[in-house]
């Protein structure tokens, strides 16, 4: 009985607490990288969804707005008198690179708007904030 008993003790002694909550904290640990992993590769594949979806969208409007515009310039310039011609030209031509001054502009700030893992970037700052209160 005396055996069984210095067995009990050894198995429950000081240390045993401290490696009990050693192996808790690692865990703990553990479960939120990997929660924040699987977030980020469920944002990563919902943008790259989006991202190819947006590309074909953007391609298509492209090819059929470049068809439409050269179709009006064909229809522009023959409707308008031959000694007006090449000033139509010049503005037309003028008027199209200002929109694709304004729209290149527009693209770039949008494309500085990223939300690319939103959602990862929050979750690890409110992590962050969470450790920083805890050390304090």
């Amino acid at each position: 009985m005396a055996l069984i008993m210095a067995n009990s003790q050894q198995s429950h002694g000081p240390g045993k607490g401290v490696i009990n909550i050693g192996q808790r904290i690692v865990s703990t640990l553990v479960s939120m990288v990997e929660t924040r992993v699987r977030l980020a590769v469920i944002e990563l594949e919902a943008e790259k969804a989006n991202l190819i979806q947006l590309l074909l969208m953007f391609g298509l409007t492209m090819l059929f707005t470049a068809f439409g515009l050269m179709s009006l310039m064909v229809l522009i310039i023959w409707a308008v008198d031959a000694q007006y011609r090449l000033m139509v030209i010049g503005f037309t031509t003028g008027v199209l690179f200002l929109l694709a001054i304004i729209f290149g502009l527009w693209s770039l700030r949008k494309s500085r708007q990223s939300t690319l893992l939103h959602h990862t970037r929050k979750e690890l700052e409110t992590d962050r904030k969470l450790l920083e209160d805890d050390r304090a």
